[in-house]
């Protein structure tokens, strides 16, 4: 039985040309979790027909790579429902509407995605839903649109159409949306589902470790990426490490101590520890735990031994 991997364990989010025949059937060596044929921005229409052509053979060959399985489609009101219509018979793990700003983009999505189910003998609910936020319209109304269908696990925010859309001025060290990244994920930890942060969208290893690094401060565990060279950075970024989980059962180590003595807290290398460090180190240890079982070919669900 194919073991899909969780939601809240997919690091990296790669987006790929959808008609791009070169690229494709090599996106799985890239080591992305999740493997995204777009065909929104990147297909123009006149490539179109033949993305959706390519849709099921190469979904059956990244599922075979271990790769979670994922799609952007055109918005429905333009010619979304051709995509889904020829994608949808490779029954993939995730649809990605583009450009979302309303839930009833995202209700009308999942009535359409529901009737394919049916059709094409997929499992009902099996297909998961990934809002793309890509104006401030949707970023306002992040929570609410995460809510709008039970299919979504997980949104996404955009950059490059998102600083269009505020007239930002883009830069490499992303300043122009910080805001909208602290934003973002204040709202999905609000509804409860994965944040998936924004593309670095230049090509220098240095500049995506460090734009990555930034993100998992303010609490990401989930990068899109446009640059297959990437995902190995962002994989490792945000992956717990050995010096990071040994540092993590020190905290536990030592509140636990405290707690035991009657102690409210302790102070580990010069800084006090409180009931939510030590909730925080016990996520970490989770997280690493699940990741391990999860490439060990366990279920990688959070609380399995973890």
């Amino acid at each position: 039985m194919r073991r899909i991997r969780p939601a809240q364990l997919c690091r990296s989010w790669l987006f790929l040309e959808g008609a791009n025949e070169a690229v494709l059937p090599r996106a799985a060596a890239s080591g992305a979790d999740v493997l995204i044929q777009e065909l929104e921005d990147f297909t123009p229409p006149s490539s179109r027909p033949l993305a959706r052509s390519l849709a099921s053979d190469l979904y059956r060959a990244w599922r075979a790579e271990g790769a979670v399985v994922a799609v952007r489609v055109n918005p429905l009101e333009q010619d979304g429902m051709d995509d889904l219509a020829a994608v949808m018979r490779g029954a993939p793990d995730i649809v990605a509407p583009p450009k979302v700003a309303e839930p009833h983009q995202v209700l009308r999505l999942d009535e359409a995605v529901t009737r394919f189910e049916r059709d094409y003998g997929i499992a009902s609910g099996s297909t998961a839903l990934l809002p793309n936020i890509e104006f401030a319209r949707g970023l306002v109304q992040t929570a609410v649109i995460a809510k709008a269908s039970p299919r979504t696990t997980a949104c996404l925010l955009a950059a490059e159409d998102l600083a269009s859309d505020l007239g930002a001025e883009r830069g490499q060290d992303g300043l122009e949306l910080a805001y909208c990244r602290q934003r973002f994920i204040v709202e999905c930890v609000a509804a409860g589902v994965v944040a998936i942060d924004c593309p670095y969208t230049w090509g220098d290893v240095e500049g995506v470790g460090r734009d990555t690094r930034w993100a998992r401060r303010l609490g990401y565990v989930a990068k899109s990426l446009v640059d297959p060279s990437h995902a190995a950075v962002v994989n490792a970024i945000l992956s717990p490490d050995d010096q990071e989980i040994g540092h993590a059962r020190d905290i536990v180590a030592a509140f636990e101590s405290a707690r035991a003595k009657g102690e409210a807290r302790v102070e580990l290398d010069g800084s006090l520890v409180e009931l939510p460090t030590y909730g925080n180190a016990q996520r970490l240890l989770a997280r690493g735990e699940a990741l391990r079982q999860f490439e060990r070919g366990g279920s990688g669900q959070f609380g399995d031994g973890g």
